[in-house]
């Protein structure tokens, strides 16, 4: 194409004014197309959300743990226990970070426990800072300070802070697949609420849950810790450390984006319903690991997570994923959260119905709205006689056709049913081929599907997952 042509002595026209104004549109064109196509991008504000494409530098520098310095929360007193959680995620010689206690607890030495735990460090006195919230602690004031001080560690080559509690679990591969969808050198604070409607009203929609874990971007965290103290000043009413750290990025203009595979667990008791109905995310984090019952029949909490960290070594990202099939013959319904329970109904349940959260666990708080909850539920059938059949992890291993995984039935209950019932089924067993997490999975997943094989034994079924065809649906069939 010509932008521009000059005239030829025929055309050329003397009037000085016309030349003049060709001549000048001329170059406001063609300081037009040079702005356009040769300015550098000198982004200045990178803490405005502004939409990015992602292109080579992040492809040859993806995200790893590499990037991620931790700051837990403890103290003296539940650290002796409560490390047990920790060691099961923490791994040493890669992960980066401290514990903050604010006392070093007996046998301890040199800033370390064990070097199978992060090294501790001690928190600095805080009783500079009001505190005037009836019925809590003032020691949430040195917990919120985590963020602060975990920033001036100064570790080199960081892009993400990620903070929770001991108690909380981390699943570190999900951790860093899940942070790796965000441009770290913006602003951003990650997190989730509870699932406890009382405890978001009460608290608030748009503040990340301590316990489930929260993850800030470099950029904002080292603004964040230059004013922190001075926001701490503002909010002596408030009840917890997370709600400080709300309150302060808030007024530094940043709101949460919510990621549902960090998990609070507000619950008492069974979480099973929970676990059995995990959002098509990769699972992120646990809390309240002593407040609920061992997630697996049979085992103490701590040797039932190892069970579920056994499962996660094998296919991290495909840990906790529901893939629902239908029996024909039978007109059953058959749910799968991988590497946790297979769940087998006698009869056939709409999707939508078999993804809503079981009601199995108590509510947190005991009252009128305690039973509330922030997503989709259904009740529990608590006479295991009318319940689904449940079948537990039992092993896991590399197959030849991928990864297989064994659950077995747990129940011991003498229950009357009819031919058709699928209480024959001793064991169902699962092959997978490994869930890979590609840029389209993780902004808009998908759940796969599954197939009913064919088994030569009568008492055990065999199920594979894959991925769905560009036009199947997941349906019972009448």
């Amino acid at each position: 194409m010509q932008f521009f042509q000059v005239p030829n002595k025929a055309q050329y026209s003397p009037n000085p004014l016309k030349n003049l104004i060709i001549i000048s549109s001329f170059g406001c064109m063609i300081y037009l197309v040079c702005t356009i196509f040769l300015a550098p991008n000198n982004n200045n504000n990178k803490h405005f959300h502004t939409s990015v494409s992602l292109q080579d530098d992040e492809l040859s520098s993806q995200t790893n743990l590499d990037h991620i310095v931790f700051g837990i929360a403890s103290n003296e007193q539940s650290w002796s226990k409560r490390k047990e959680y920790v060691k099961l995620w923490w791994e040493p010689h890669i992960m980066r970070g401290c514990v903050f206690l604010e006392k070093m607890p007996p046998f301890s030495s040199n800033g370390t426990s064990n070097e199978s735990l992060p090294p501790i460090c001690i928190s600095e006195d805080t009783s500079r800072f009001r505190y005037t919230h009836r019925g809590g602690t003032p020691s949430a004031i040195r917990v919120a300070r985590v963020v602060s001080k975990t920033v001036a560690l100064n570790h080199s080559n960081v892009r993400w802070f990620v903070f929770g509690d001991d108690d909380t679990i981390f699943f570190p591969e999900n951790l860093v697949k899940t942070l790796s969808k965000y441009d770290h050198d913006l602003w951003y604070y990650i997190g989730t609420n509870s699932e406890s409607y009382m405890q978001n009203k009460f608290f608030s929609y748009d503040m990340a849950f301590g316990g489930a874990g929260f993850a800030i971007s470099y950029p904002l965290a080292k603004v964040f810790a230059k004013v922190f103290d001075s926001c701490i000043e503002r909010y002596p009413h408030l009840y917890g450390s997370d709600g400080r750290v709300h309150a302060c990025l808030a007024e530094l203009g940043v709101g949460l984006t919510r990621e549902p595979g960090f998990h609070q667990m507000d619950f008492h008791g069974n979480v099973f319903g929970m676990l059995a109905a995990h959002p098509i995310r990769p699972l992120v984090s646990m809390h309240h690991m002593e407040a609920i019952d061992p997630i697996f029949p049979n085992m103490t909490t701590v040797k039932a997570v190892e069970h579920l960290y056994k499962a996660a070594s094998f296919d991290p990202h495909r840990i906790l994923q529901q893939t629902v099939c239908y029996d024909r013959w039978f007109s059953w319904t058959v749910s799968v959260s991988w590497g946790y329970a297979v769940q087998v109904f006698d009869r056939n349940v709409l999707l939508s119905d078999v993804q809503r959260v079981q009601e199995s666990y108590a509510p947190w708080k005991r009252s009128h709205l305690g039973g509330l909850y922030d997503f989709d539920t259904r009740k529990y059938e608590f006479d295991p006689c009318r319940r689904q059949l449940v079948y537990y992890l039992d092993k896991v291993f590399s197959g030849s056709n991928g990864t297989e995984t064994i659950y077995k039935k747990k129940t011991s209950e003498e229950c009357k049913f009819d031919m058709t019932s699928p209480i024959r089924l001793e064991e169902i067993r699962v092959v997978s081929t490994k869930l890979v997490l590609d840029k389209q999975q993780l902004l808009a997943p998908r759940r796969h599907c599954c197939d009913l094989l064919h088994s030569t034994s009568g008492n055990v079924m065999e199920i594979g997952i894959r991925e769905c065809k560009e036009d199947e649906l997941i349906y019972m069939h009448h």
